[in-house]
Formats: structure tokens, sequence, C-alpha cells
């Protein structure tokens, strides 16, 4: 267990790179995989999750090098019998992209789980994949979690699942159904949450040569079918959700701080945390490549927040909230409580620690400040976000905060606390960089 101690901040500055996008490395490496030729992707994020990904291609067959931040990926498409169990650690989407995907060996494929991973939703995805002819489902290997599929293709044909438990279920069969036998309509029962990461899925995938159609509301998807992927070359842009607790760190304190490489045309819903900054009355400045927050010090202003489709920023909210004047709202977040932990609750109890004034309910949080925020011990949950969440709450806090378990950070953002501590912070501990 490594611990992190954080100290009241007063003043920040400086310039930090954003990592680059966690969504965006793990969609360019499988769809890459799945290409027949070479694809590079440079500036990937190196991350536990992006590393299980990693995993998952090359035990399916794709040949992927790395050098000077750039992976060279040799795709293997259809997919290539892999010789072991296939471990994807803690990586919601390494699996649910991955499960698809191994229906296209031909020979049967297993995947581990990791132990917050397995009280994660799998099952409407098996169930659609079954719908559309693939022999899937989970079972226990020892006291692992684990998850089965045949492989032997995809029939395709008609499938319908919910839009409101994850978006990575719709992304998976997007990176599959383009090569079933027929083509395949999707049905998305109920109003899909999350909508940008599938228009991320699309957007790369158009890269690599595949078509798919969506409906203007996203509760059709049409995938036509005998697609072949072809090989793409990507540049990574930075990650807003990783961002975001950058410039929140800049809204809290006294401080100017610019983030570079982050392309506000790329499509990251989180980019959102900009205009949320702005409305709780933080000076924001944007460029096409950078976002520069200016704080002064004083309270901010309070707000509510729809987080249906920005799920990833409800963490670092949280924490602008506890420091903003009035009562703040964050509703639409339910899907919070099946994260890498019950994220709401996580939430809940470890900024209550630090004095924060907050409720809970079924699909948000509620809280009233500015809080008079303290030092405590911070449990994160095994979560990184959490881990990110209270260490920019603590930068308004009195006193010490410590953060056990920090080395969760290494899922999504592994410099997180090398960058704090580059801006000015107070920082002992958790150092991470791979």
């Amino acid at each position: 267990m490594t611990v992190v101690i954080i100290g009241k901040a007063e003043r920040l500055s400086g310039e930090v790179d954003a990592p680059p996008s966690k969504a965006y490395t793990q969609r360019m490496l499988i769809a890459a995989a799945l290409s027949d030729g070479v694809s590079k992707i440079s500036r990937p994020l190196i991350a536990d999750d992006t590393e299980a990904a990693l995993r998952a291609v090359k035990a399916l067959g794709a040949k992927v090098t790395a050098a000077e931040d750039c992976w060279t990926v040799e795709g293997a498409s259809p997919p290539k019998v892999a010789e072991t169990m296939i471990d994807c650690g803690e990586s919601g989407a390494t699996l649910r992209f991955m499960i698809p995907v191994a229906a296209l060996a031909s020979e049967p494929t297993i995947f581990l789980l990791g132990e917050s991973l397995e009280k994660r939703p799998i099952e409407p995805l098996l169930q659609s994949l079954r719908e559309l002819g693939v022999e899937t489902f989970s079972r226990h290997i020892g006291v692992k979690a684990s998850i089965y599929v045949r492989g032997g293709g995809i029939r395709g044909g008609r499938t319908s699942i919910r839009g409101d438990i994850s978006s990575q279920f719709i992304s998976g069969l997007m990176f599959v159904c383009p090569m079933a036998q027929m083509d395949t309509e999707i049905i998305v029962t109920t109003p899909l949450e999350s909508r940008g990461y599938v228009q991320m899925t699309k957007a790369v995938l158009a890269e690599h040569g595949i078509r798919i159609l969506i409906s203007e509301n996203f509760s059709r998807i049409y995938v036509p079918a005998h697609q072949v992927y072809v090989p793409c070359d990507h540049k990574v842009p930075g990650d807003f959700s990783s961002a975001a607790f950058l410039l929140a760190a800049a809204a809290i304190t006294r401080s100017n701080v610019r983030v570079e490489n982050l392309n506000y045309e790329s499509v990251q819903d989180d980019k959102a945390i900009l205009g949320i900054l702005s409305q709780m009355g933080a000076k924001c400045r944007v460029q096409l490549d950078y976002a520069e927050v200016a704080g002064d010090g004083r309270p901010l202003k309070a707000v509510d927040v729809d987080a249906r489709d920005i799920p990833d920023l409800v963490p670092v909210l949280a924490a602008l909230a506890c420091y903003a004047e009035g009562v703040s709202r964050i509703y639409g977040a339910q899907r919070l409580r099946y994260k890498e932990s019950d994220r709401l609750l996580s939430l809940y109890l470890e900024l209550k620690k630090m004095g924060a004034d907050i409720a809970i309910n079924e699909d948000g949080l509620t809280i009233k400040g500015p809080c008079e925020m303290h030092g405590a011990t911070i449990d994160p949950h095994n979560d990184h976000r959490i881990a990110m969440a209270c260490a920019v709450a603590a930068l308004g806090a009195a006193g010490e905060t410590r953060i056990q378990n920090a080395e969760c950070v290494r899922k999504s953002y592994p410099r997180f606390f090398n960058d704090l501590r580059s801006l000015g912070v107070d920082v002992v501990g958790g150092e991470f960089d791979r």
C-alpha cells in the first residue's frame, strides 16, 4: 500500500501535458489489431487499463512493438486462437470490447476478471452476443470469475440492449458486427447515456474504413456486414476527463494552470468541464490545443449538473462543489454505482471525512458549500477517480490529507501526483510514472 500525503495549496502555476486519452488509446489499439496490415499509434497512454488491452490484443494474435512513444501494431484479421486465458485485470472497457472480438476467433477464448471487474455488469452484452449467434457465458475457475466465448464468428441479425447501463456494451458490438455474416441492427431500448463514447468508437472505426449508421436519437444502430478493417495511423489526443482534475485544482486555489495537448475538437464529452468551470466562476481560456484556468481563491458558484453523458466528471465536480457557495446538485449518475467502486457512495464517505456537507441519493449527490474542509485519511476504494478527486479537495483543506492505496491512479493517470507536484502542490510520495 502506497500512501501519498498532500498539503493545502495557496498558489499553483505552470504548464503540464494532459495525459493521453485512455478511451481513444483502447479504441485505436483494438481497431488496429483488427486491421489487415500495420498501423501506428503515437502518444498512447501507458497505464494499467491500456496494458490490459495490450495483453488482450496480443493474446489474439496482434503483434505490437513499442518505441519512442509509439506503438506499431500488426493486425490479425480474423483474430488468432488465444493460447492462454486473457487476464483483463480491472479494465472494464478491455473486457467489454474484447469479448465480442474473441467471437471472431476460430476456437474458444476465456477471459479472467479482476476483483472489482467481477462486480461490474456484463450480462446484457453476453445476451446480445447470444442473440447474434455467439455462444458465451460467465463462470468461475477456482476463485476467479471468467467469461467463456466459443468463437467461430458472429452471425449478425437483430439484437436489443439497454443504453443506460454501459455504452461500452454498444461499442463492443460495433467493433465486431462489421465482420458478421449478415447485417446487424442494434436496438437501444432505453435512452443511451455517454453517447460521446459511442460517437468516439464510430469515429475511430471510420478511420479504419468501417461504416456504421446511427439514428439521430441513438435508438438504432445499423452495421453492414462483410466489411474489412484497413490500417490507419493515429495520434492519441489528451484526455479531458483526467485533465479535469488539474483544471479543477486551479479553480479551487489562487492559481493559473495551463494544460497542453487538449484537442477541443476531439469527440470527448468530458470537455464540458470547461463550461462548468466557467459557470462556477473560474476564468477559462480555450485554444485548439490547450486549456487554461485561473482561480482567484474566492468561493466558486454552486451548479446543477446532469451527469448522464459525463459520468467520469462526477468525482471532480463533487470536489469542486465543496468550494462553491450554495447548493450544488449532481444527478443522472446512477451508473456510477457500478464502476471500480460504488463511486457515489465512495465520494460521499470520503468527502464527508474531510468536512463536506454532502448528501447521497439514488442517482447523485447534493453538496452545500462552501464547506470547512480539513485533512483526513482517505480510502479511495481502489478507484483512481476517487483518489484524484480527494487529492483535489485536499488543496483547499486545512492540514494534511493522506491518501491510502494511492497507486490506484496507475489505472488511468500514473503521472497525476507528479503533475500536481510540478504545479507547486506539496506532495509526498506518488511517483508512479511508467
